[in-house]
This record gives structure tokens, sequence and C-alpha cells, in this order.
């Protein structure tokens, strides 16, 4: 069996693979994706060609969280490629700098808030089993970093309401 190579198409703000197939992507040519709240990012996730896996780069300005604060029935991993953040996981603040990984088993609460004084990179990798479940618990530890839901909710939509929806960019590197 030979696997086809997807072809490579230019999209709103950035080259996307289209089809099925293996492929080859400058994250930096790539379409990506820029929230006011929650920083920009690279995300290959999605039914055609990561069914069972997410991998995204989020680049955060410090004090900019990544997400909400959650736990998930995924396992995750993260990788600080550039800079420095502060992980928020259990309630716990770790600082985190370039070449630290986190491991994050299926129900870990966590997220991750850009710290120093440059931008920060982080590789994300998750598994993608379905059906997932997420909660977004409220976290005081969070919530001082702009990176808690007000209410308990399992919902994404009523974490997120008011949170403007991310544009299409491509994604400035900071190395």
């Amino acid at each position: 069996m030979t696997v086809p190579e997807a072809k490579l198409t230019e999209a709103d703000a950035g080259v996307v693979p289209k089809g099925e197939g293996w492929f080859i992507l400058n994250i930096a040519e790539a379409q990506g994706f820029r929230s006011e709240r929650f920083g920009v990012a690279v995300r290959f996730e999605g039914e055609t060609h990561f069914p069972d896996l997410a991998f995204n780069v989020r680049v955060l300005e410090p004090g900019q969280p990544n997400c909400l604060y959650h736990r998930e029935s995924q396992t995750e991993a993260f990788l600080v490629l550039e800079g420095e953040c502060t992980a928020i996981v259990e309630e716990q603040e770790r600082p985190m700098r370039k070449g630290d990984f986190l491991y994050a088993p299926p129900g870990t609460a966590h997220v991750f808030v850009g710290a120093g004084e440059r931008p920060c990179a982080i590789a994300m990798v998750s598994t993608r089993i379905m059906p997932e479940t997420l909660l977004y618990p409220v976290s005081a530890v969070a919530g001082r970093r702009g990176a808690s839901a007000t209410e308990e909710t399992e919902s994404a939509d009523e974490a997120y309401a008011g949170s403007p929806p991310p544009e299409a960019v491509r994604l400035e590197l900071p190395w």
C-alpha cells in the first residue's frame, strides 16, 4: 500500500493541507489563528489528517493564557520551544522554560500563561479518542491570570461566551 501525498493549497492566511495523505508544511507558512485573549496558534487537528492526534503550536505574549483552565479525557503533552510560561496544573503554578516538558494524563486540570520578557512558543500534542469530555472548573489560581471559567461547565460554548472568535493569520514565530 502506498499512501498518497496531500495537496497543499493557499487559504485565507496561509497554507493548508487538502485531501488525505502525508505532507510536509513549515508552520511559519501554515494558516494559523489569532485570538487577542489566547494568543496565536497553528492547529493540526481534524478528521481528515488527524483523527487520533492533535498537534498545535501556540505562541503566547507575557501574561496571555493559551485557553481556559480545563480538564479533559485525552492524554496531552507539552514542550516549551521558546521563551517562558507558567503552567497551572491542578491548582499549582509551575514555571517552565525552553526545553521543559509537561505530561498530562487524562483528567489533569491545566492551562499555560506566557511569562518572561518575550513571547513563549509551546508545542501541544494530544490524543483524540472519541468521545472527548471536557470540564472547565472554576480555578482561583487560574482566575488571577484571567484563565478560568466564571462558572463550572462542560460546555466550551458556555466557558468561552463573550470571547471573540479567533481570526485566520500566519503564525509569527518568535525564533
